[in-house]
């Protein structure tokens, strides 16, 4: 089988070949809803696309930082292109009631759409907003990046990655890339940038991600959390305050029981 496949998602300085070369391979139309007419800008900097929905799935988030001072003598300006994580303890892939979210031969995660009854449990699952429902009435079934599957069975680059003029956005074996970006970020501390860390490239998040990111600053200024969970984590924690609960109530219910049943008063109050 072949070995763990990944991306690396480094400093983003061009947004949108790797959006059109996604949208390209993928035959996936422009704008939203079943219209399908071209998109109003957000409004929101550069970021043409705003979030990431059945037909975007890869979304360059612009994020600018200013002083509080009246002529922003200051400013930072950060990009990530952000994608599906193709976390290792995946979310999606754990509460899918039917077997169409998947584990491939690349250790990616995958949909299997004719397998997808619409349930819509991974969508509330993954904790990046990475999926979301198609919204072609024909076709309501589950939608995020493949990490171009079909691209990866016949040897080749993910479309993104290919398209990507800067190499900001790297594929390879996952260990190779690994070392690749731990270089990078030594380099740039030692240029002074103190905040560069890697995220997903350890097993702490999420046991670690295939799609991971090289940042500048911490993930919630990303929008990315610092910890997300399993939610097979929360059930051994929630079924105990369940059992609690459940012996509280049938406890009162036995004690409001046992007052109803008591001998009765008699006349004039006295025993």
């Amino acid at each position: 089988m072949p070995g763990s496949q990944g991306l690396i998602c480094g400093e983003v300085q061009c947004p949108n070949p790797y959006q059109v070369a996604c949208h390209q391979w993928n035959g996936l139309p422009s704008g939203e809803g079943a219209r399908r007419s071209l998109p109003v800008l957000s409004g929101n900097s550069y970021d043409n696309t705003g979030s990431f929905s059945d037909v975007n799935w890869r979304h360059v988030k612009f994020i600018e930082q200013f002083s509080t001072d009246p002529n922003r003598k200051e400013a930072a300006w950060l990009m990530m292109s952000d994608v599906c994580k193709h976390c290792v303890n995946a979310p999606c892939l754990e509460v899918c009631p039917t077997g169409a979210i998947l584990r491939t031969e690349f250790d990616t995660v995958y949909i299997n759409e004719p397998a997808c009854n619409g349930c819509r449990d991974c969508v509330s699952a993954c904790p990046f907003g990475v999926i979301h429902m198609s919204a072609d009435p024909s076709k309501l079934v589950a939608q995020k990046c493949t990490f171009c599957y079909d691209r990866l069975q016949h040897k080749r680059v993910p479309a993104c990655a290919q398209a990507c003029p800067t190499q900001s956005i790297r594929f390879g074996p996952l260990s190779e890339l690994k070392e690749q970006a731990r270089a990078r970020v030594n380099q740039l501390k030692k240029q002074g940038v103190d905040k560069a860390r890697l995220y997903g490239a350890d097993d702490s998040v999420l046991g670690g991600l295939n799609s991971f990111y090289l940042l500048v600053d911490t993930p919630e200024t990303y929008g990315l959390p610092s910890n997300p969970k399993v939610p097979s984590r929360s059930v051994p924690v929630s079924s105990f305050w369940s059992i609690v609960s459940a012996c509280l109530t049938a406890l009162g219910i036995l004690f409001a029981f046992r007052n109803r049943t008591g001998p009765a008063p008699t006349p004039g109050g006295r025993p």
